[in-house]
């Protein structure tokens, strides 16, 4: 991820901040607010767009540090609208064990990669059974997400829910296994990460890596079954990013590594190997953007 003095270029979240309580002071009634800060999300949603694109086409960024400048983009919007709807709308002066939530990211964006027209994926971890005011944060956050005009796949879950799903549902499980933190109960998303490995993914390797290739050859057929097709999707076609992202996964599930690198480190990739991962890496997500940014 690029320094964050850069990324502030992109958004700055302490400025937004400002001018949020700014409104907050001048107009007291959350319903009052909520429109101004729309505006204020709209405009600083823009603007970082615009900058990521700039830099893209200035060839000053990478396809690759498109996708993760859009992906800090996002996580400060997603964390303002948090703090506003757990602060502001629905305060809780002191909030029972029960009432904890945790917001994380899943899917590419979980990975800190965000295509300039992707989903973002979120998950809203429950310590419990969820409870009224989770329900209100939940909603609210979702609602204003979306009058940005943001896709949103989401999904609100307890941890024992997210154990026991992950555990009979592939697509879940890798979901899981590129959970992110985003904002709220940190404690809550490390209770999660824990029990994830431990009750999941250290007794079930072998079976997980098997169902991923399987999962593979499907779309390869799919998708035509050679990476010489005369139009290749970048994303699923033989050779294209998800069969990088299928070598990362099986490695994270296996070593629980967070970076290619660390795979190095382990004895699985030696460094010309990754580096040969990186290379193609770096020029399929510069394609993927140019095509998201071409067919809008």
């Amino acid at each position: 991820m690029p320094s964050i003095p850069k990324q502030r270029r992109i958004i700055d979240r302490a400025i937004l901040v400002g001018k949020l309580d700014a409104l907050i002071a001048d107009q007291a009634r959350a319903e009052d607010v909520r429109g101004n800060f729309l505006v204020l999300l709209k405009n600083a949603m823009a603007n970082g767009r615009k900058e990521v694109r700039r830099r893209f086409d200035a060839g000053e960024a990478s396809g690759e540090e498109v996708a993760e400048g859009l992906s800090f983009l996002a996580d400060q919007i997603v964390r303002l609208i948090y703090d506003f709807a757990t602060d502001h709308v629905y305060p809780a002066a002191n909030p029972t064990e029960g009432e904890r939530l945790c917001v994380a990211a899943v899917g590419g964006y979980g990975r800190g990669e965000l295509a300039p027209y992707s989903d973002i994926d979120l998950l809203f971890v429950l310590p419990y059974k969820e409870t009224a005011r989770q329900e209100q944060v939940i909603e609210y956050t979702l609602y204003l997400l979306w009058d940005l005009k943001l896709k949103v796949g989401q999904a609100t879950r307890s941890i024992d829910d997210c154990v026991r799903l992950a555990r009979k549902d592939l697509t879940i499980r890798t979901a899981m296994l590129e959970s992110r933190y985003l904002w709220g109960d940190r404690k809550l998303f490390n209770e999660l990460r824990k029990r994830f490995y431990a009750e999941v993914a250290d007794d079930t390797g072998p079976e997980f890596v098997e169902e991923k290739l399987i999962e593979r050859d499907i779309r390869h057929e799919k998708m035509g079954g050679s990476r010489y097709v005369l139009e290749p999707n970048i994303k699923e076609g033989k050779g294209g990013l998800r069969d990088l992202q299928t070598l990362y996964w099986i490695a994270k599930y296996l070593y629980k590594v967070d970076e290619v690198t660390n795979v190095v480190d382990r004895g699985v990739l030696d460094n010309k190997e990754a580096h040969r991962f990186d290379r193609a890496h770096r020029f399929l997500w510069d394609v993927r953007c140019h095509l998201h940014f071409l067919a809008g």
